[in-house]
C-alpha cells in the first residue's frame, strides 16, 4: 500500500471512458467564458465537480460577490462527480463504531447528522432551484451476505440510537430478516437487510445546473485548462496559478481536486490517494418489476460491497440498473486500483464481475437479459481517499490563502455540498450554522498530514465483532 500511495497522480488523462451521465455532454461542457484567461482575480477554484461548483455558487450568491475563475483540466464536471453511481446515500452506520471509539459520542453524532443533512440538502437545492437532474427520494436497502457484517450493522445501529436518540432521522433504520429480505427486496441467500432513507439523481445534471446559475452571476469557467502549478506570490501575499494557457494571479486559491490533489500540493502525496472505481449501466432483466424497484441497493459482503440504483420513471433509459464496485474481484482485493488515475480504460475482470452481479444478486427475479444485451455502458472514475478516512477541508497548514476541500472517500454526494458551504465560512471567517455543524475531524491539520495511508477504511469488520461472528 505504501508503494501504491507514493505514485504521483499527475493530471487527469485525456480521452477518458465515456460516462453514461455525460452522454450527450451539456452545452457548457467546453465552456470558455472569456477567450483568454484574466490577469488577476479574487478566487481561483480548481475543479468543476460538485465541490467546486458549490463553492463557486456560494461565493457568487453572497452579498458582495468576488471575481471567481474556475479552471478545469478536461470538460465541465468530467471527474468523479460526473462518473459516479447516482446514489445519495448516507450509510453512516458503516463507520459509526469506529468514529465513536476514535472521536467520542459528540463527534460521531455530528458526522452522522452532517451526512444525513447533506443528502437532504442536495435534493432540496435541486427542487428549490428547478434543476432537472432526475432527483428521486425514497428508501435504500443494504443486503448483507456476511455474518460479521451483520453483527456490525446491528451493533452500530444500536449505538446510533443510543447516542442520537430513536427519533433522530439519522438513526432511523429498519431491519429485515433473511426471509423478509428475500420477499421484499427480491434477493437471495442473505443474512438479512436494513433499510433507511436515501435517494438518487444525475450528479452531472445537478452540477451543470449549479454551474449555469453561477455563470449567470459572473463565474468565469475555463475548461480544457489544466493547472500545472500553484506558486506563492510573496509580493502580493497571493498566489500565481500556472496553466497550459498562461498564468493568473489570485488572492485565494481553492483546490476542489479530490484524488488529484497531490499534483498541485505535493505535501498531500500519500495523504490523499486516488482510487479508481468502475461503473456499469445495465438494461434490466425481464423478471424485475415492470414498474421499477422500490428502493436503491447496496450488496455488502466481507471486505467489500456493490452499490446500485435504478433509473426512475420518466428519465432517459428509465429502468436501467446502475451498478458499480467490483474491485475485490481483482488480485489482492483490488490493491492495484489505489494510486491509479487511468480512467481511459475498464478492467475486463471487473467488468465481467459487474456484468454477472445483477443476475447473481437477484437470482430468479432477474429473468432473461434484454435483447440488446445486459451492458449498455461501462466506464471508470477516480475517487480520493485519505489516510484517516475523512475529507480534508480548510486552509492548508502554513499556506495562507490556499484552501482545499477534497478526499470524500467515494461518498461525495453526501459530503461535498455542505462541506463546500462550510469551507466558504472558513474563508470568510464566519462562525455560522454551516461551520458549527461541520465535523471537526474533517478540518485539515498538520497532525492529520502526518498519518500513514492504510487503504479504504470501514470495509472490514472490527476484530471484536469478527470474533463474535465465529462463536
Amino acid at each position: 500500500m505504501e508503494e501504491r500511495a507514493s505514485i504521483p497522480p499527475g493530471l487527469p488523462r485525456s480521452n477518458p471512458t465515456v460516462s453514461y451521465w455525460q452522454d450527450p455532454p451539456a452545452a457548457v461542457s467546453n465552456q470558455r467564458t472569456s477567450p483568454v484567461l484574466p490577469e488577476d482575480v479574487d478566487f481561483v477554484i480548481v475543479g468543476s465537480g460538485i465541490t467546486g461548483s458549490t463553492i463557486a455558487h456560494t461565493l457568487l450568491h453572497g452579498e458582495h460577490p468576488p471575481s471567481v475563475l474556475m479552471l478545469e483540466a478536461r470538460t465541465a464536471c468530467s471527474g468523479a462527480t460526473g462518473r459516479n453511481g447516482g446514489h445519495t446515500k448516507h450509510a453512516s452506520y458503516r463507520a459509526f463504531l469506529h468514529n465513536l471509539r476514535a472521536h467520542g459520542e459528540e463527534e460521531a453524532a455530528r458526522i452522522a447528522r452532517f451526512e444525513y443533512r447533506c443528502m437532504e440538502a442536495v435534493h432540496a437545492f435541486a427542487r428549490d432551484h428547478h434543476i432537472d437532474c432526475d432527483s428521486w427520494e425514497g428508501d435504500t436497502v443494504d443486503v448483507i451476505y456476511d455474518l460479521g457484517q451483520w453483527n456490525r450493522a446491528t451493533a452500530a445501529v444500536d449505538e446510533m440510537r443510543r447516542v442520537l436518540g430513536n427519533d433522530d432521522p439519522a438513526a432511523k433504520y429498519t431491519f429485515w430478516n433473511a426471509g423478509e429480505a428475500s420477499d421484499k427486496f427480491l434477493t437471495t441467500d442473505s443474512y438479512g437487510a436494513l433499510s433507511y432513507k436515501a435517494g438518487s439523481l444525475s450528479a452531472y445534471k445537478f452540477v451543470i445546473g449549479v454551474l449555469n446559475r453561477s455563470l449567470e452571476k459572473g463565474l468565469n469557467l475555463q475548461t480544457e485548462t489544466p493547472v500545472l502549478k500553484v506558486v506563492k506570490n510573496y509580493a502580493t501575499d497571493g498566489w500565481t496559478v500556472e496553466t497550459t494557457r498562461g498564468s493568473v494571479k489570485a488572492k485565494k486559491v481553492i483546490l476542489a481536486t479530490n484524488g488529484y490533489s497531490a499534483h498541485l500540493c505535493p505535501a498531500l502525496q500519500g495523504i490523499i490517494v486516488p482510487l479508481r472505481g468502475h461503473m456499469t449501466a445495465q438494461r434490466q432483466g425481464s423478471a424485475l418489476p415492470s414498474d421499477g424497484l422500490s428502493t436503491t441497493y447496496s450488496f455488502i459482503y466481507d471486505g467489500g460491497y456493490e452499490y446500485m440504483i435504478q433509473r426512475p420513471r420518466g428519465s432517459t433509459f428509465e429502468g436501467d440498473i446502475m451498478i458499480g464496485g467490483g474491485s475485490t474481484a481483482l488480485p489482492e482485493a483490488g490493491l492495484c486500483e489505489f494510486g491509479t488515475t487511468d480512467d481511459t480504460i475498464v478492467e475486463p475482470v471487473v467488468l465481467d464481475y459487474l456484468r454477472n452481479s445483477t443476475a447473481r444478486y437477484f437470482g430468479q427475479h432477474w429473468g432473461q437479459d434484454h435483447a440488446d444485451g445486459r451492458i449498455r455502458q461501462a466506464w471508470t472514475g477516480i475517487m480520493g481517499y485519505s489516510s484517516d478516512g475523512f475529507p480534508l477541508v480548510g486552509e492548508l497548514p502554513g499556506e495562507r490563502g490556499l484552501y482545499i476541500a477534497a478526499s470524500f472517500q467515494g461518498c461525495g454526494m453526501v459530503l461535498s455540498f455542505l462541506t463546500a458551504k462550510a469551507l466558504i465560512s472558513m474563508v470568510n471567517q464566519l462562525d455560522d450554522d454551516d461551520l458549527r455543524s461541520f465535523p471537526k475531524t474533517f478540518r485539515i491539520t498538520k497532525e492529520r498530514l502526518g498519518r500513514k495511508f492504510r487503504g479504504r477504511l470501514h470495509a472490514k469488520v472490527p476484530i471484536d465483532l469478527e470474533v463474535k461472528s465465529q462463536q
